[in-house]
C-alpha cells in the first residue's frame, strides 16, 4: 500500500510539473512561459536603486515601468519548452533567459502584443537583471 501511495505522489508531482507553463500566441508563433526557473525571481527590480521599476509577482502578474512613464500592470513569464523547462543560455558565471510580458490594460495597439526583454542571473554577484539595467539581489 505504501508503494502505491508513493507512486501516486510521484505521478502527481510529475503531472503538476508538466503543466507548470502557460501557452501564449505571439506575432511570431506559439511560445510557452513559466514563472518558476529555480531561482527567486519574484520581486522588485530597480534602475540605479530607484524608478523606473519592474515588479514581478510569483503568480505571473506585476508591473512594468518604462522611463518617464507610470507603472503599468502586466502578465509575465520566462520562456520555457512545452514541458515547463526554462530555455536559457549558460555563461561562465551567468544564465540568460527571455522574459515575456503583456500589458493587462493596453492603452494603444502596440501595448496589446507580447514583448520580450532580456533577463539574466549573475551568480558571482548574486544579482538578477531585466534589460541589463534594472536589478535585484538574491540569496541562494
Amino acid at each position: 500500500m505504501k508503494s502505491k501511495n508513493a507512486l501516486l505522489v510521484v505521478l502527481l508531482v510529475f503531472v503538476a510539473n508538466s503543466f507548470a507553463q502557460t501557452k501564449i500566441e505571439t506575432k511570431d508563433g506559439i511560445h510557452y512561459l513559466t514563472t518558476d526557473i529555480g531561482y527567486p525571481i519574484a520581486g522588485t527590480y530597480f534602475f540605479n536603486g530607484a524608478e523606473p521599476t519592474v515588479e514581478l509577482n510569483a503568480n505571473g502578474t506585476g508591473f512594468y515601468q518604462s522611463h518617464d512613464q507610470p507603472k503599468k500592470a502586466v502578465t509575465w513569464g520566462i520562456e520555457c519548452n512545452e514541458v515547463g523547462e526554462p530555455i536559457l543560455e549558460k555563461g561562465f558565471d551567468n544564465a540568460a533567459y527571455t522574459l515575456w510580458f503583456l500589458y493587462t490594460n493596453p492603452e494603444n495597439e502596440d501595448e496589446s502584443y507580447w514583448k520580450t526583454v532580456p533577463f539574466t542571473i549573475h551568480f558571482n554577484s548574486l544579482k538578477m537583471y531585466i534589460q541589463g539595467e534594472r536589478s535585484k539581489s538574491y540569496t541562494e
